[in-house]
This record gives C-alpha cells, sequence and structure tokens, in this order.
C-alpha cells in the first residue's frame, strides 16, 4: 500500500518502485481509509503514524513517506510543515510565492536547503522499518521548470544547475531526496 492521496507524490512512488516482484496498490482503492492528520514534530513521527495507521486498517504492509525543507536562512524552515507552508489549503504556489517572498533580498551564499524524506513502512502488526534521503541544494530567486510539483521549480541542484523542475522525471529519481529514500525503501521490500 502507497499511503498517499496526493496523485504527484503517488506517481512519483510509484516509478520509484516499478519493477518490484510485488502488487502496489494504492488508497484510491480503499476510499474508506480514514485521512491520516499529519500532526507529528518530525517527518519521521508522520512517516510512522500514517504507514501504521494505513497497514491497520487495510490488512496490508504499507508505505508512507513525509518530507521537510529545511532552508539555512529561515532557521530550517518551513521544515516538517512545508506542505501547510502558506497556511490551510496551500497550493505548490502559494507555497513556493511565500518562500521566495520570505528569502526576498537574501544573498545566493546564504539561501542554502536541504529536502528530507523519511519512509516508513510498516506490517498490520505495527512494526516498522524507517528509512531517509536527503537532497542539499539551494533556493533560486524566481521559480524555473515546469515539471514536478511542490518546491521543485525553486530547488536548484548545484552539481546539475538546475531545479528539480527542470529535470526530466527519468533524471529526478536518480537523484531526488525521495529517489535516495525509496532506494532504501527497495532494499526492504526485497528481504526475504
Amino acid at each position: 500500500m502507497l499511503a498517499t492521496r496526493n496523485p504527484d507524490k503517488g506517481r512519483e512512488l510509484a516509478a520509484l518502485l516499478k519493477d518490484l516482484n510485488i502488487r502496489i496498490r494504492t488508497l484510491a482503492e480503499f476510499p474508506d481509509a480514514p485521512e491520516v492528520e499529519e500532526d507529528g514534530e518530525t517527518c519521521e513521527a508522520n512517516a510512522i503514524k500514517k504507514a501504521k495507521t494505513i497497514a491497520r486498517v487495510t490488512g496490508l504492509p504499507a508505505v508512507a513517506d513525509d518530507t521537510g525543507l529545511m532552508v539555512e536562512a529561515l532557521g530550517g524552515r518551513p521544515g516538517v510543515h512545508a506542505a501547510r507552508y502558506a497556511g490551510e489549503g496551500a497550493t505548490y504556489e502559494s507555497n513556493c510565492s511565500k518562500l521566495l517572498h520570505e528569502l526576498a533580498g537574501v544573498p545566493h551564499e546564504r539561501r542554502g536547503a536541504r529536502f528530507i524524506t523519511v519512509a516508513a513502512i510498516s506490517d498490520s502488526e505495527g512494526k516498522v522499518e524507517v528509512v531517509q534521503g536527503i537532497l542539499d541544494g539551494l533556493i533560486t530567486e524566481v521559480p524555473a521548470g515546469t515539471k514536478g510539483f511542490g518546491y521543485d521549480p525553486v530547488f536548484f541542484v548545484p552539481g546539475l544547475d538546475r531545479t528539480l523542475a527542470q529535470l526530466t522525471p527519468e533524471e529526478k529519481n536518480r537523484i531526488s531526496h525521495r529517489a535516495r529514500a525509496f532506494a532504501k525503501v527497495r532494499e526492504l521490500l526485497q528481504k526475504p
């Protein structure tokens, strides 16, 4: 089970887990599954809560993740609240706009940022394994690129000289924080 209702994230996770000899299911197949509130203080707490809840409800092993964006000049904000940074009902665009507004006038060398994805796998009994993936970069002054989602248009990857939104899905799925975490998830899912 992929414990997400976000269709963008669902597509990305399915691509990261393709070619495994398992059937990947989504919450679309379980419309009565509860909405799990991400109220943890850390990405790890949120991922574990989602994985355990969905595994218990569906009776299937569940994989959940949570991603935080830590920006140096903002003291680590938006952090675990990245998805809701611009408030309730925030959109990808409103979150990026708020972030860029708060960084207005901040010099290039202080725009360092880090994406952290924590993924949790839970069985229906509540046994959990946790992994993480990290990607360091910079926040741009203006959005660039049309691919990806979330903060991808403003997250610049220095080694590639492009934002995540300027990468093809295949390129992104080789280097992103989520790709790094889910490479470890793949290993765990392939264990006997």
